[in-house]
């Protein structure tokens, strides 16, 4: 705790709701966030990146998913899996199937429309409730294996954080908020954010990738002494 105000900034996140590591480096940055209490406070904003932009409707199973793309092995897909885990564990991430019952399989879907209920959620409700809603898509998503490409469960979600239905309904047809998220992915490339997560802070300072905490927190207070 220091005796003067908490230092405020906001940190950009690109990130897509198939993507573990954008949960695990949420985990570590809110644990950095914790430990800078007093310090820094942030004002967190997500943004567009969609790991597999042409992935059909119907989705694809993630083990041949990633078999596919990076060329692993069951053996080796299990492995990272495992490593993941423990990262995961640390940063407080819980990705495991938490339903009743044997788990449904793990699936990729495409992520163009969660992207847009994300846009609208923070023009509409701000950057807390767009969170708020994240979470609950990566909740959706990891701990539940709901398809989160489906506008039935997409609607769910929205109004399980109190969200309007009728207003993410008209975001999932509303094609300014379309256009925005394509605005947001070419941003990205423009920025030559080729993985995620990345965290941009104030507008200029990337952070790429799942950082530890101790990362973030000597990161952030970098910046905060440039913007002093």
């Amino acid at each position: 705790m220091t005796d003067t105000a908490p230092r405020r900034m906001t940190i950009d996140i690109w990130s897509d709701v198939m993507c573990p590591w954008c949960a695990i480096g949420y985990g570590q940055l809110t644990k950095a966030l914790e430990q800078l209490e007093g310090e820094i406070e942030a004002d967190i904003r997500w943004h567009a990146f969609e790991l597999n932009p042409d992935m059909a409707e119907a989705g694809e199973d993630q083990s041949a998913h990633l078999q596919r793309k990076y060329g692993r092995s069951a053996e080796e897909g299990a492995a990272v899996r495992g490593q993941m885990k423990t990262i995961a564990d640390s940063a407080g991430v819980s990705l495991a199937y938490e339903g009743e019952g044997e788990a449904p399989p793990a699936m990729m879907w495409n992520t163009f429309a969660a992207h847009r209920l994300l846009a609208w959620a923070l023009e509409s409700a701000g950057a807390a409730k767009q969170t708020e809603l994240k979470l609950a898509l990566f909740r959706a998503h990891f701990n539940q294996r709901r398809n989160v490409s489906a506008r039935d469960v997409l609607l769910d979600v929205a109004v399980s954080v109190g969200l309007d239905r009728e207003g993410a309904l008209a975001a999932l047809n509303d094609e300014t908020l379309a256009a925005k998220v394509r605005a947001e992915e070419k941003q990205a490339w423009d920025l030559n954010i080729t993985g995620v997560p990345a965290m941009v802070i104030q507008g200029k300072f990337m952070i790429p990738g799942a950082q530890p905490p101790e990362s973030y927190i000597n990161a952030l207070r970098r910046v905060a002494e440039k913007i002093a």
